[in-house]
């Protein structure tokens, strides 16, 4: 039952937290259909759709990566007791937040929408806050050494070209 709470907890977390930024806001802000705000080419559509199956598996693979190797939820009220550094850790340290930008970059894209562009822009900029003044503190706090190892390898936004891999410890 312990190892179903973690995984429980991140299905509950994916279906409130990216479900309303990724999903409900951006349907509430467009209705998702498309409009002629942006340049309306079939390119550009097709990008969006990219963009957004392409953030899709990045999500959850992040999210997944919390319950099983981290042994909790990306909530900070159920937090890992492990530092979660596989997946598409290794590559950026913030995959579940530039999966979400991508989604939303995506359908403001498919949706030739300036709104949900500006949406994606809001995202972006509240999550790099978020990140910088709460999360990156609390997980020196909660991980010391490992986690600044693993900020000092893994960069926030932009991925490695490869797969970082953590130094063994004795």
């Amino acid at each position: 039952m312990k190892s179903l709470r973690p995984i429980l907890g991140s299905l509950l977390f994916t279906i409130v937290v990216p479900g309303t930024v990724a999903g409900l806001l951006p349907l509430w802000i467009s209705g998702w259909r498309i409009e002629h705000e942006l340049i309306p080419t079939q390119t550009l559509r097709v990008i969006g759709v990219v963009l957004i199956l392409a953030g899709l598996p990045i999500l959850l693979g992040a999210i997944y990566r919390f319950a099983v190797e981290g042994l909790g939820t990306p909530a900070p009220i159920a937090p890992t007791r492990h530092l979660v550094v596989g997946g598409p850790n290794r590559y950026v340290r913030n995959p579940m937040y530039l999966a979400v930008v991508s989604m939303a970059l995506g359908q403001a894209l498919l949706f030739s929408q300036f709104a949900l562009l500006w949406y994606a822009v809001l995202i972006a900029v509240g999550q790099a806050l978020f990140v910088r003044f709460y999360e990156e503190p609390t997980l020196h706090r909660q991980f010391g050494a490992d986690y600044d190892e693993y900020r000092q390898a893994v960069p926030a936004w932009i991925p490695r070209r490869t797969p970082w891999k953590p130094a063994l410890k004795d």
